[in-house]
């Protein structure tokens, strides 16, 4: 599998002598043959065509953010043509896609600010029927505002959860606001959510009528090294329009950070290994899972999760990144192992996902390979291969923007993954079970990064029920 970095190791290393020798930041893109497209989409496991006066057959728009301005731009996946373009109110921003793929979430930390932008694809259910619509993008006036430095937003079963860190320095508190698709549309004024007392580094899982949420106990109390790291977490339920602190779980998670869900666990990462909360109804019984050998002094500080995975992909690395072990963590046994496969030489990792359904696990390295696993039952367990890499890069590497990497985003109504290129400035499709790049939509500025927004394929209920 080496051989297949060979060259681009070597364009790395005399790069680097480059770099060294002179500091000089202009990237000079070197022009490569073209992608071929080998095909327009002619896959049967990706026909949407439901052709019932209702629904609309789209393969959903990419909304990608500028690595050179501070523009987003809105894309049609059927045709690639640009619809829109809007300036954002601040320079430095991240993009994420609300709970139900609508809108793009536009959050810049440093200035305690999230927008909207309305995609134009969006799905309402009119009871008889399914009713898609399909309108031009838009900028919302709706913004929230009153956090401070929000952080990490969590998306699960059609509610996004904001986790607002707060800081010390200014004597604001962490807070917790938990809003839906419906709720950007209405601009609700009002949202549920929790309000502490300090600030700390947190994060919060919605699940239904709870909401999983840190909590960080006196520093005099806390098992965490960092005390701004929280180590313990909190049920908080809904009713009455509110959210109650219900139970505490027992378990305690040093330096908690990162958390994932499926149907049935919701896991956080800790120094030690990662806590478990595993519902019963209204109540969560919690289990802490040891870190395995492998991960060594590394700190589980990212995990990864879906509805449909029986199994969560845990990432242990340091914190200012580095070295990094991935580990599949079952929570049904109570068990962690490394994933038997490692980063060629050279490569780390810039992005993770888990496929629209669950059944492909996605790593994009910096080498420009997206890595895709499949996951496969031996004897009754639930284990992770590497079915095949994707080339998805003509260009030299060691021209990459400063500051910038490759970055990727997944289709939530098909097989597809889109990885974006800010040497080539240009966005690929990748069919993930074909293991091919089938389409190309080129740019005229490097993205910094990409999200799909569309209408998401309907599956059925398997009877998970939380």
């Amino acid at each position: 599998m080496k051989k297949l970095y060979k060259l681009k190791l070597i364009a790395l290393a005399i790069s680097t002598t480059f770099i060294t020798a002179c500091g000089d930041a202009e990237t000079k893109i070197v022009e490569k043959d073209p992608i071929v497209v080998e095909d327009e989409h002619n896959h049967d496991d990706d026909d949407h065509d439901h052709d019932d006066g209702y629904t609309i057959d789209s393969l959903g728009r990419l909304a990608v953010l500028a690595g050179d301005s501070n523009e987003a731009s809105f894309y049609d996946l059927d045709d690639n043509s640009l619809l829109e373009t809007f300036t954002l109110t601040n320079d430095s921003n991240t993009l994420s896609s609300s709970p139900d793929f609508r809108y793009a979430v536009i959050a810049s930390r440093d200035q305690d600010y999230l927008g909207f932008i309305d995609g134009g694809l969006w799905r309402e259910d009119h009871g008889e029927h399914l009713h898609d619509y399909e309108q031009s993008p838009a900028a919302s006036s709706y913004e929230l505002t009153s956090g401070s430095r929000p952080t990490h937003l969590i998306t699960h079963d059609g509610q996004l959860a904001v986790f607002y860190d707060g800081d010390a320095d200014s004597g604001t508190v962490a807070s917790v606001e938990v809003l839906t698709d419906n709720d950007i549309t209405s601009a609700t004024a009002t949202l549920p959510g929790i309000s502490y007392d300090i600030n700390m580094h947190g994060v919060a899982e919605p699940r239904g009528e709870h909401l999983l949420s840190t909590l960080r106990r006196d520093d005099s109390e806390s098992t965490s090294v960092a005390k701004v790291l929280p180590d313990q977490v909190g049920v908080y339920h809904f009713h009455d329009g509110e959210y109650e602190l219900e139970q505490t779980l027992e378990v305690t998670c040093p330096d908690l950070h990162g958390a994932a869900q499926n149907y049935d666990y919701v896991v956080f990462g800790c120094s030690d290994g990662v806590l478990l909360a595993h519902q019963h109804d209204d109540e969560y019984e919690a289990e802490k899972i040891a870190n395995i050998a492998a991960v060594g002094d590394l700190r589980i500080g990212s995990i990864y999760g879906h509805e449909d995975s029986e199994t969560f992909i845990g990432v242990a690395s340091g914190h200012s990144g580095g070295e990094a072990v991935i580990v599949t963590i079952n929570p049904a046994t109570a068990q962690m192992e490394e994933l038997e496969w490692q980063l060629a030489d050279g490569a780390s990792a810039v992005s993770y996902s888990f496929s629209a359904h669950g059944e492909h696990f996605l790593i994009l390295d910096s080498l420009g390979f997206l890595n895709v696993f499949s996951a496969h039952d031996h004897d009754g367990e639930m284990h992770w291969e590497l079915a095949g890499q994707v080339d998805i890069t003509q260009a030299d590497v060691t021209t990459m923007p400063e500051g910038m990497s490759f970055s990727m985003t997944v289709a939530q109504n098909g097989h597809f993954a889109y990885v974006a290129d800010p040497i080539a400035q240009h966005v690929v499709q990748v069919h993930l079970k074909d293991l091919e790049v089938e389409g190309e939509l080129k740019l005229t500025f490097p993205p910094a990064s990409i999200t799909w927004l569309g209408i998401a394929e309907e599956v059925e209920d398997e009877g998970h029920d939380h």
